[in-house]
């Protein structure tokens, strides 16, 4: 059992009120129109030092850990997804601080710390998503610059953004016994409110987690600045793959935070809601549902504070980081699902957010690495790697 400190409690506690008072009234008015998350909410974001969590305090960051930045990312995506995602694009890549030249980290983190340097990122393709290592978008050197041709995939906040990490393949030789060597990193500098000059690109039209813009990039000699390599030439990948502990750690915050709306919000509504002459909530099936619903949301939490304990420690847990992740969206998925039951035929309307909860959990068994691959991650250390036929 890891118990919250006085700290944590009051950052959760903070979390929470600023997640229930300022973002879920945007969320309920914002989601079912598919509208955009106001850049002045980002502002009390950034304020609250939410983009700052894993900064490193000589940065002008918060200096604090995975615990704490899961537990903010549970309390914002209780009330938006989109929200508790968007804390990743100063967070996360913190992950990349090992790869920054001195002067790129005096640059780059005190703005990402303020929420003035906020970014996206663009690792997949339309034929790489889970196989990383086969992308084929290309990036030259030409002088002082470097260009950048091809296409990408999933690159969500692309518009909004301060810049976009774009993986490219620098080394046109692919081999194939190690098609992971030869990809390189580029922090592609841009005006906020629009794509990099040399980038075309379409909105995919997704069905849930709206608030913010998914695109498909077109790069057509797109030009970087040599000095904007992020790390060594051609190592690009283990700086993708660098950070995915806390990454899944973090969307199975978000996982909880929905399976929780969904709980609260199912709790709520089946005492309000009377059938037969009496409340929903007074019949055994409906509360078994909840009892149900609550006890995994639990066991989720209490593996997510494990696995984030390991990470603040610096131990080595790739395997249970993958477990929490599968576990977690899973259940989420399960829950927001019941939850809609619970509402009947109202939760598939949009006036109210189970249909919202349900339709974003669907989205945390994808995204940071499918269910399946998390299995293959966890069989892998129980069984070793699999011998290819």
């Amino acid at each position: 059992m890891h118990a919250l400190t006085e700290e944590r409690k009051l950052i959760q506690e903070s979390a929470r009120q600023f997640a229930m008072e300022r973002v879920l009234p945007l969320a309920n008015r914002l989601d079912p129109e598919k509208g955009q998350i106001p850049r002045a909410l980002i502002d009390e974001m950034a304020a609250l030092g939410y983009f700052a969590i894993l900064i490193p305090e000589e940065y002008g960051g918060m200096g604090l850990g995975a615990f704490e930045y899961c537990l903010v990312a549970e309390e914002l995506s209780r009330a938006w997804m989109s929200v508790g995602s968007l804390i990743a694009r100063g967070n996360n890549l913190i992950s990349t601080l090992k790869y920054l030249t001195p002067a790129q980290k005096k640059i780059y983190l005190p703005r990402m710390a303020r929420g003035d340097y906020l970014g996206a990122f663009s690792l997949s393709e339309p034929n790489a998503g889970s196989d990383v290592a086969n992308i084929a978008c290309r990036a030259v050197r030409a002088g002082d610059h470097w260009e950048i041709t091809g296409s990408k995939y999933w690159c969500t906040f692309a518009d909004q953004a301060d810049f976009i990490l774009v993986f490219a393949r620098t080394d046109p030789q692919v081999d194939p016994g190690a098609r992971h060597r030869g990809i390189s990193a580029f922090m592609v500098e841009k005006p906020r409110g629009q794509l990099p000059a040399g980038c075309q690109g379409s909105v995919i039209p997704k069905i849930g987690y709206h608030g913010w813009t998914t695109w498909e990039l077109a790069f057509d000699r797109c030009r970087v600045p040599a000095t904007h390599l992020v790390g060594e030439e051609g190592r690009g990948f283990y700086l993708a793959s660098v950070g995915l502990e806390t990454a899944r750690a973090h969307t199975a915050a978000r996982s909880i935070g929905l399976a929780r709306a969904a709980l609260e919000d199912a709790t709520a509504y089946a005492k309000e809601r009377n059938q037969f002459g009496r409340a929903i909530g007074d019949f055994q099936a409906i509360r078994f549902k909840l009892a149900d619903m609550a006890t995994q949301v639990e066991a989720a939490r209490a593996l997510l504070q494990a696995v984030c304990a390991k990470i603040d420690q610096g131990l080595r847990c790739d395997t249970e980081a993958a477990m929490v992740k599968l576990f977690a969206s899973e259940m989420s998925e399960r829950v927001t699902s019941e939850g809609l039951q619970i509402h009947g035929g109202a939760g598939y309307t949009t006036h109210f957010a189970a249909e919202r909860h349900w339709r974003d959990a669907r989205l945390t068994k994808i995204f940071e690495g499918t269910s399946e691959i998390q299995m293959r991650i966890i069989s892998d250390a129980l069984l070793g790697k699999a011998v290819a036929p």
